[in-house]
């Protein structure tokens, strides 16, 4: 059976940066029943506590991050990088110790966003990107959905399943 990763607030876990959830959504629900599921948050699996300040990445760029060329910093000002990075070592050691090739994690979050991101300015403005988890993820070779393409992710594991 394929094991799918999954952001912790997507399943009703209130672990986002301002103590709330974005779920649980129906299917992942199930998938977790099924025992697919390996929930993480990387954020709060680097450290960071709940409730936290909002993160943005500079250019909205996670692979920028893990090259070392930009940080993660809070709307205080504060450098939250080694735990943004620490959070998605601990995704992509869980996806190796799982042999884990997809996961759905929370859109446009400086982690998780697969699609876009926030600019780094804490305007709300958002631009094309991926967070620093979803980037390593990806870099690992594992398929990177968002809780809006849930439909994509079951033809995704459809396929996985179907080899």
């Amino acid at each position: 059976m394929q094991k799918i990763l999954v952001s912790r607030c997507l399943l009703g876990h209130r672990v986002r940066y301002d103590g709330g959830a974005h779920g649980p959504f129906d299917l992942l629900g199930t998938w977790q029943a099924e025992g697919r599921v390996i929930a993480l948050c990387p954020e709060v699996a680097g450290g960071l506590p709940t409730p936290r300040a909002p993160a943005e990445i500079p250019g909205g760029q996670g692979v920028t991050v893990l090259q070392g060329l930009q940080p993660v910093i809070t709307n205080t000002g504060e450098d939250v990088t080694a735990a943004f990075i620490a959070g998605a070592a601990e995704a992509v050691a869980l996806v190796e110790r799982h042999n884990i090739r997809m996961a759905v994690l929370k859109a446009r979050s400086p982690s998780c966003g697969n699609q876009e991101n926030y600019d780094g300015t804490f305007s709300g403005r958002k631009v094309p990107g991926e967070g620093v988890t979803a980037a390593a993820l990806r870099q690992a070779g594992v398929a990177v959905f968002n809780e809006e393409e849930l439909a994509k992710a079951v033809e995704f594991l459809q396929q996985l399943e179907a080899l």
